[in-house]
């Protein structure tokens, strides 16, 4: 294992942006960068043992800051949609940005993704290297209440294995629903689209929407229809059904939280697979949720 650090450039506001390097000893690697905590490349081998990239990033820093696709970086404080822009909490209401229509996503005007986090420290081990990186959130930062204190660390093994652990504490109850934003392409960044992907997410129900992706507290059965991912689904064939399914026709392709049938156990939830390169990724979560998200195909 290598773990490296090296400067990659400044930020528009003249902050030194740091790109660091975990390499394992089969020479797949991952990198991860100081703005927004993100992912910036990893880059794994194939069944004939060829390294490619496997997911979305930009080659130079600058694009990273205020990018739509929020490209491999951690959105916040509330990753997702808060309808109208508003929450009450604690009898009191906020009002935050609205940057999606007349609704507030992923943290609103200048959320997590374009903050410059702090590497906390670096740790080599017997086959696994990790590195911690740290935001202090203030309060009212984006109109949320607290100061939220948040910690995310990144774990990568001799086996590929790509861990990612959050951590937050506020001294006022606040909203906070942190997620990676990565995009993935087994094929290799530079292959087109993902619709020779095979999906399975082990899910009977999605979390049901109205025609802005705003949950309405109800659940949706997946049965029936190009959701049910239950048994693995090429995604050209979802897609190509889309029509069918009203809550992806709004999405314009998928964009929806599955409510895992593994409930709050630290389990396999989603296994994707591409058959031409061989790579396959297995996403393990102890969280109840998770979401699939193939960018609108309209």
């Amino acid at each position: 294992m290598k773990l490296t650090k090296e400067l990659w450039g400044t930020s528009p506001c003249g902050k030194e942006i740091y790109l660091y390097t975990i390499e394992n000893s089969k020479g797949a690697y991952v990198k991860l960068s100081s703005i927004g905590a993100g992912i910036v490349s990893v880059v794994v081998p194939d069944k004939d043992g060829n390294l490619a990239d496997v997911v979305l990033g930009y080659p130079e820093p600058a694009s990273y800051f205020g990018d739509g696709p929020c490209a491999g970086k951690i959105p916040g404080r509330y990753a997702n949609r808060v309808a109208l822009g508003k929450f009450e909490l604690d009898g009191k209401e906020y009002t935050l940005f609205c940057n999606d229509g007349a609704n507030h996503l992923h943290g609103g005007k200048e959320g997590f993704n374009t903050k410059m986090w702090k590497l906390v420290c670096a740790e080599e081990g017997e086959g696994i290297d990790s590195l911690k990186l740290h935001y202090l959130s203030p309060d009212m930062e984006e109109n949320y209440p607290g100061n939220l204190d948040m910690y995310v660390t990144y774990a990568w093994d001799d086996d590929c294995n790509l861990s990612i652990r959050y951590e937050a504490t506020t001294d006022k109850a606040t909203h906070c629903n942190l997620t990676n934003h990565t995009y993935f392409n087994l094929a290799g960044h530079d292959h087109g689209t993902v619709l020779d992907h095979v999906v399975f997410i082990d899910a009977d129900v999605v979390t049901a929407v109205d025609n802005e992706l705003i949950p309405t507290g109800a659940y949706m059965p997946v049965v029936g229809t190009p959701l049910d991912l239950r048994e693995g689904m090429l995604l050209a064939d979802g897609i190509e059904a889309k029509d069918t399914c009203t809550p992806m026709v709004w999405a314009g392709g998928y964009d929806h939280n599955f409510v895992l049938r593994k409930g709050s156990a630290m389990a396999l939830c989603a296994f994707v697979y591409h058959e031409d390169s061989g790579r396959s990724m297995e996403v393990i979560t102890d969280q109840p949720g998770v979401q699939l998200y193939t960018a609108c195909t309209t």
